[in-house]
Formats: C-alpha cells, structure tokens, sequence
C-alpha cells in the first residue's frame, strides 16, 4: 500500500479539562446552601469519591465514633455504588454484582436504581477523612435519626448516608443541577461533578509533597502510575522546585548544611511549639502549602463573620 495516499493519523490526544482550584471549591462551599450538595462537596474532596460511591455509602461503612474522631482515624469505606440502568439491562448484569434494586417512584419509568458492588476490585478502599467532615457526618446521622423517629414506618431505611426524607438515595441529576446554580450564580468555571476528584487529587498530591500511594489509595486508581500518568505535571512541578532549591543551597553555596524549616535558633521568634503527636514535617508541609494558606485564610475569614 502506497503510504503517500494514506497519510498517517495523528494520535489523537485529549483535551484537557478545567477543574477547580482549591480556592474555587471554598468559594462554592462557602456559597451553597443546599445541604446534601455541601456534604457531597466535602466527602468528594476529602475522601476522593465518585458521584456514584458517594450516593451508595452506607452508615455500616462509616467509622466517625467520638474515639475515632478524636484519635483522627475517622474513615468512610467505599464498596458499593448507586447506578441507574433500563430495567432491561438489569438481566444482563451479574447478580452477584446487584445487592438491591430500589423501588420506583413512577410506574411506567423504564429505568431503576441499584445498590451494585464496584466494577473494579481496587474501587473498593478505605479513605480516612478529616475531623471537620467527620463531624458533618455525625450531624446527618443525628437529623436521620430523628427524621426515622418521626416517620416510622413510612421511612424506607436502606442505611444511606446521602437519603431522600423517606430513605431513597439522593438523585445523582439533583446534585448535578444544585452544582449548576452555584457555578452560575458564582461564576465559577463550569465544570462536571467528577472534577471534583481531580480536585482531590492535585491538592492532597501537592499536600503531601506527591506522595502517589497515598494519593492512589484514597482515589481508588488501580495503579500508582495510572496517578502518575494524571497528575504528573503536579509532581514536576515540585522537583522543579526542588531543582532550584538545590541551585541555591548547594550549588550557590548558600545553605551547606540545611535543617529542617524553623530549627534554626535565630529563628526562634517566629517559631511555635509543636503539639505532641503531631508529625513536625507534615505540619510545616501544610504550612507552606499556598492552597492550604488561602484554606485557611477563607476558613478564617468564615470563623470571623461569625
């Protein structure tokens, strides 16, 4: 075959998509006032869930007991999704994948919602989450709990943490419209759902000085190099930086003998004392962290207002 008639195809590359700072996550959660979307907002970004997991945790998978919180092992385990399918396609799938099939709100609706296990076994993860979110989970089980109580039989208890006033799982469409009026109302980079856990990913890589397993067991990514492959640019962007420090210090002579930040006598005055049990190269990691600074500048500016 004559490769001049048959010019080779260009390998196609993807167009990479806009997703949000960590400051324009603030911003959303600062402005939204619909509940189930703040606590979805969280648990996406803490615990790198997708929409589905997120609809499909349960309070069996949940560990936010006052021990848990206060020794900072609270955790949500994610092994079950929510999905919805044409009632045909429900014979095609595996049972043992299926654990329940919701019951329908509308009679001649020809799809259903399901309670399913994960496609992949490296979905299925623990994800420890911090204090702050622990403690909104604490809340939801206190207002279900309450709402149960009032309800009685009427309440369809599936054990849902995202649930409907009568028990159903929350609608993934409902959240994805709630998401839309605040990116309009804020002007927001108009950006899916899913984004959030790349989100998620950039910030606790850059967090954690790209720690990829660490980051790989929250995300669920069946490989490390699949986090590499992703996020790589945020991982570059670090060694660059250390790259410069080394020019610095060594190459320029500057700092032959480098301490950790803040070890220093001379710096003393503007040094803090560090908790016991609380790791001193983490704490300043997330200290210096830019994104974790604007965190926390508009966490105080919200503890201030009120």
């Amino acid at each position: 075959m004559n490769s001049q008639m048959h010019p080779p195809i260009s390998k196609y590359k993807a167009e990479e998509r806009e997703i949000w700072t960590a400051e324009m996550l603030m911003q959303s959660i600062d402005a939204c006032e619909n509940k189930w979307l703040k606590v979805a907002f969280h648990l996406a970004f803490a615990a790198t869930v997708r929409i589905v997991e997120l609809l499909g945790l349960t309070w069996d998978c949940v560990d936010v007991s006052e021990e848990a919180i206060a020794e900072n092992r609270a955790y949500i385990f994610i092994n079950k999704q929510v999905e919805r399918v044409s009632r045909n396609a429900v014979d095609e799938l595996d049972a043992k994948e299926v654990i329940l099939i919701f019951p329908s709100q509308k009679k001649n609706n020809k799809t259903v919602r399901l309670l399913k296990t994960p496609k992949t076994d490296t979905s299925e993860r623990k994800a420890y989450i911090p204090k702050f979110v622990a403690q909104i989970l604490v809340n939801i089980k206190k207002e279900q709990d309450e709402l149960k109580d009032i309800l009685g039989s009427e309440y369809q208890d599936y054990n849902l943490v995202m649930a409907t006033t009568f028990g159903l799982p929350i609608g993934d469409n409902y959240l994805r419209d709630q998401m839309q009026k605040v990116i309009d109302e804020q002007g927001l980079p108009d950006v899916v759902f899913h984004s959030l856990r790349h989100t998620s990913v950039t910030y606790k890589l850059k967090l954690s000085g790209g720690d990829i397993k660490a980051v790989q067991g929250d995300s669920g990514h069946a490989q490390a190099d699949m986090v590499t492959e992703v996020y790589g640019h945020i991982i570059d962007e670090d060694r660059r930086k250390n790259a410069q420090r080394m020019e610095d210090a060594f190459y320029n002579r500057e700092n032959l003998n480098p301490q950790m930040k803040g070890a220093d006598a001379g710096q003393t005055a503007n040094t803090v004392a560090v908790p016991e049990g609380v790791d001193a190269d983490l704490l300043m990691k997330v200290l210096g962290n830019p994104e974790m600074a604007a965190l926390m500048t508009s966490l105080a500016k919200s503890l201030k207002a009120e």
